[in-house]
C-alpha cells in the first residue's frame, strides 16, 4: 500500500457565506493539495464537518472532487459511525469507484469495549468492497481503542490495511509499531506528533494543517521518511506555532481561518462550531506573514 506513505490530507468543506457547500472553492482546495506535493487526499473526514454535512451533498463532494483529481492521487473516503448497521449499509450502497480505501472512525458517544470495538469493524470489514484504514481518536470519539485491539484486526483481515492513531500518546504509537505486521500502516492523526511517529518507523500522516501549508508539511514528511532528521526537524520547529493555533479552538475553524488568509476558501463553518476568534485569526494571520 505504498500510495498511502507520505502526507495525506483531512480536507474541509468550504462553505459560502449563506453555509451551502462551495464547490469552486473545493476545486481550487483540491488542485491547491495536488500541485504542493501531497501524497493523497481524505474525503468527509472530521475537519470536512461530516457531522453536518447531507447524504446528498456527501454525494455531490466526491463527485466533485473525483472530477477535479481526474486521477491524479489516490482518494481515501470517511465512511464511520456508531450504527454498526448504518455503516455497513453505506459501505455496500455508496458509489466507491473513483475510491482507493475508506477511513473509518471509531464508534463514538457509545464508548463500546474491546471487544465492540473488533466487532464492530470485523463487520465494517467483511462488507467493504475496498481496504480499510481504521481511526482512532479518543478525543472525539471518548473511548480509546487499544494497541492490541487494532493489531488483532490487523493480523485477522487482510483488507484492514492500516490504522490513522489520533489518541497522542506516543507510547501508544511505539506499541503499534513494535507489534503490527510489516505491511500495515501506522499512520499519525496527530500533527504535532506526526515527525517523531515518521522517524520511528511510521508511514506518515492524515494531517489538518498539512492542507493549509501542503508544501512544507509534506516536504518535512519526506525528509522523515528519507532520515533526514535535522532537516525534517528544522522545518518541524517552524510549523510548532501553527499547529497549536489551529486546535486551540476547534477543529476546523482554525484551518479555514488558515485557508481564508491563503485565498483559498472563506472560514465559515456550520454551527455547532463557530468560526475562529478575532484573537486567534491574528495570530493565525501574523504566523502567515512571517513564514
Amino acid at each position: 500500500m505504498q500510495k498511502f506513505i507520505g502526507t495525506g490530507v483531512a480536507l474541509v468543506t468550504p462553505f459560502k457565506e449563506d453555509l451551502t457547500v462551495d464547490y469552486n472553492a473545493l476545486i481550487k482546495l483540491v488542485d491547491y493539495n495536488i500541485d504542493n506535493g501531497i501524497n493523497y487526499l481524505v474525503i468527509n473526514g472530521t475537519t470536512a464537518e461530516s457531522a453536518t454535512i447531507t447524504k446528498e451533498e456527501k454525494k455531490e463532494i466526491i463527485k466533485v472532487i473525483a472530477e477535479t483529481n481526474k486521477g491524479r492521487l489516490p482518494l481515501v473516503l470517511g465512511v464511520g459511525g456508531n450504527n454498526t448497521q448504518t455503516v455497513v449499509e453505506e459501505l455496500q450502497t455508496l458509489d466507491l469507484s473513483n475510491i482507493d480505501a475508506i477511513l473509518s472512525v471509531a464508534p463514538y458517544y457509545s464508548k463500546p469495549t474491546q471487544e465492540g470495538f473488533y466487532q464492530h469493524f470485523k463487520a465494517v470489514a467483511l462488507a467493504s468492497p475496498k481496504p480499510i484504514i481504521l481511526y482512532n481518536v479518543p478525543g472525539r470519539t471518548a473511548k480509546n481503542m487499544l494497541p492490541e485491539t487494532t493489531l488483532r484486526l490487523a493480523n485477522d483481515f487482510d483488507n484492514v490495511i492500516g490504522v490513522k492513531e489520533a489518541a497522542n500518546i506516543q507510547q501508544q504509537y511505539y506499541s503499534l509499531l513494535k507489534d503490527k505486521p510489516e505491511d500495515f500502516l501506522v499512520i499519525s492523526g496527530d500533527d504535532d506528533l506526526t515527525l517523531g511517529v515518521v522517524l520511528a518507523g511510521g508511514a506518515g500522516v492524515i494531517s489538518v494543517i498539512g492542507q493549509g501549508l501542503p508544501k512544507e508539511f509534506s516536504t518535512m514528511i519526506q525528509l522523515g521518511l528519507a532520515g533526514k532528521n535535522k532537516e525534517a526537524f528544522d522545518i518541524h520547529y517552524k510549523l510548532m506555532d501553527i499547529v497549536d493555533y489551529i486546535f486551540e479552538e476547534n477543529n476546523p475553524a482554525g484551518i479555514k481561518a488558515v485557508l481564508m488568509k491563503k485565498g483559498i476558501c472563506l472560514d465559515e463553518v456550520r454551527l455547532p462550531l463557530v468560526k475562529a476568534s478575532e484573537e486567534l485569526q491574528t495570530k493565525i494571520s501574523d504566523f502567515i506573514d512571517n513564514l
